[in-house]
């Protein structure tokens, strides 16, 4: 994961079509705007996994496979 740090107003690029914008900065949330081509599909992650289902949800995060790997390591 690429992380970047960002002030109010200020953009990043992803493939020369695509541009995100910080557009405000309320507390501990952050407000994006986002310029893509019509075919490019934009979604927040809730909508993205509730359209494609559970099999394309969020990857775990990394202590998960430990904890799953303690367990059958128990059994």
């Amino acid at each position: 994961m690429l992380v970047l740090s960002r002030k109010k107003n200020e953009s990043i690029v992803i493939n020369n079509d695509i541009t995100i914008t910080v557009v405000e900065i309320r507390g501990d949330k952050v407000r994006l705007g986002i310029v893509a081509p019509k075919e490019v599909p934009v979604h927040r992650q809730e909508v993205y996994d509730a359209i494609h289902g559970s099999k394309n949800a969020s990857p775990p995060t990394p202590a998960t496979p430990a904890v799953v790997a303690n367990k059958s390591a128990d059994s």
